[in-house]
């Protein structure tokens, strides 16, 4: 870094923050503790405001899986073995998936409820999640569909709360207004509702999100939604990621905003490890550039406007006689 830049990588931000202190640097506790700061000030910044920060948004595209009812099935009361017949289960479609997957769902003629798939072994059996509650199905027919999709793996959360795709108009609701719209969602059509929907972490500590969609998909499609990312920051090649950890990692911030991490740094480490009343100095300097951040909007960004209310007016146009008379005063 050049003494006279602007700091760039988290490197420049640790080597700052230390001058600022007038600390030591190159020392690894110290460095430990001042990049810990640096990385709680980037997530911070982003808590309640990343869905403001363009930055912060990118976008994606999944393709949904196809409805399969090919040939007929057979289901036994309390097994869970699923049995077909003159069905293609384990063979790829025309998108290389199979037809049918673990976690899709399965619609048995006269079955009230749909059963979520296990396993699938050959493309005439397969494994339930659950056994089989009901009277004994033999060959008949089903519907083999998807209703939960992986979203991408930085995913955090929608850039609409009430929109997941704008170019087909799928709404966004929350996941108890979507039970209680669909408590089992197993009859297909086009998709015209989402809710993000969370799983308990598989392999890793991060949790799973993932979308869910009613009706489920009949067909498969294309559908381009936007969202907010987990991953702050970058490294030297250009991988994404939650936090910085190598020296030439960098923030997702635009270089001419990165110095509010020291300030925010700065709040902290005066507060909690040297008791110095500069701690509110350093935070109004935070929060003063937290301002200018917010106003310093993009070309065709969105911007207040002032809108008076104006149905109250219109309705007494439209019915000025229900409002009450001259005489009694009352409009």
């Amino acid at each position: 870094m050049s003494v006279s830049s602007q700091v760039t990588d988290f490197n420049d931000l640790k080597t700052d923050l230390a001058n600022r202190l007038r600390g030591q640097t190159g020392v690894t506790a110290t460095d430990n503790i001042l990049g810990r700061m640096l990385n709680i000030a980037l997530q911070d910044l982003h808590m309640g405001m990343d869905y403001k920060l363009p930055w912060a948004e990118r976008s994606a595209r999944l393709i949904t899986q196809a409805q399969y009812s090919t040939g007929t099935c057979t289901a036994t009361l309390g097994s869970t073995t699923l049995s077909g017949q003159s069905t293609l289960w384990n063979t790829a479609n025309s998108f290389s998936v199979n037809n049918m997957r673990a976690n899709g769902k399965i619609r048995i003629a006269g079955s009230l409820v749909p059963y979520t798939i296990s396993s699938i072994s050959s493309d005439t059996a397969a494994v339930l999640s659950s056994k089989f509650t009901e009277t004994t199905a033999t060959t008949q027919t089903y519907v083999y569909y998807e209703d939960e999709y992986d979203l991408a793996s930085d995913f955090l959360r929608p850039v609409d709360a009430q929109r997941f795709s704008d170019e087909i108009n799928i709404e966004l609701i929350g996941r108890t207004e979507f039970r209680r719209r669909y408590p089992t969602n197993s009859t297909t059509g086009r998709v015209a509702v989402a809710s993000i929907i969370d799983f308990a972490p598989s392999g890793n500590t991060t949790p799973i999100r993932r979308v869910r969609f009613a009706p489920p998909p009949s067909t498969a499609m294309t559908i381009p939604y936007t969202y907010i990312t987990g991953n702050l920051a970058v490294s030297s090649a250009g991988v994404g990621q939650a936090n910085l950890s190598a020296s030439s990692d960098e923030p997702i911030i635009p270089l001419r905003y990165r110095h509010i991490l020291i300030f925010h740094a700065l709040y902290h480490l005066y507060r909690d490890r040297k008791d110095d009343a500069r701690s509110a100095e350093a935070k109004a300097e935070y929060t003063d550039a937290m301002l200018r951040l917010s106003a310093d909007h993009e070309v065709g960004g969105n911007r207040p406007q002032i809108a008076p209310r104006v149905n109250a007016y219109a309705n007494r146009a439209r019915r000025p006689y229900n409002y009450g008379t001259a005489r009694s005063g009352r409009y």
